[in-house]
């Protein structure tokens, strides 16, 4: 007797495939956050405007966010293709030791881009209501 065993999803083929191609950009996603990184820390050196802080630390953190969500992509796809359909594979694979990888540095960037928004994007003052 045979057993039926069921494959994969369509949608979970495909979303498979995107993710291991968006996490193929990961370390040049990770390398652009460190550039604007370092970006920002200058303009922290040399006292720039408030303005030009802003812009950097936003810049930053759009950098941040890329670079999770490759990351996110990178961790999905090291899980399976057939996590896509099962939570239960989706644990497995975090038990892998390249799925412990990628959780730790998912979460380590998380906790980088929640940091950096909390305390490293200039707030600007809002303009003053105009009275009549």
């Amino acid at each position: 007797m045979a057993f039926f065993r069921p494959r994969v999803s369509r949608e979970a083929e495909v979303r498979y495939h995107a993710d291991q191609e968006v996490g193929k950009g990961y370390h040049d996603l990770l390398e652009k956050a460190r550039a604007a990184e370092l970006a920002l820390r200058e303009k922290q050196a040399v006292a720039a405007s408030e303005q030009e802080l802003r812009e950097a630390g936003l810049e930053l953190d759009r950098a941040l966010t890329d670079a999770l969500r490759a990351a996110e992509a990178a961790q999905r796809a090291t899980f399976g293709v057939k996590s896509y359909d099962d939570r239960i594979r989706r644990r497995k694979g975090k038990a892998t030791p390249q799925g412990a990888m990628w959780t730790a540095e998912v979460n380590r960037l998380r906790t980088v881009r929640e940091a950096h928004r909390l305390t490293g994007i200039v707030r600007l003052p809002r303009a003053a209501a105009v009275a009549r």
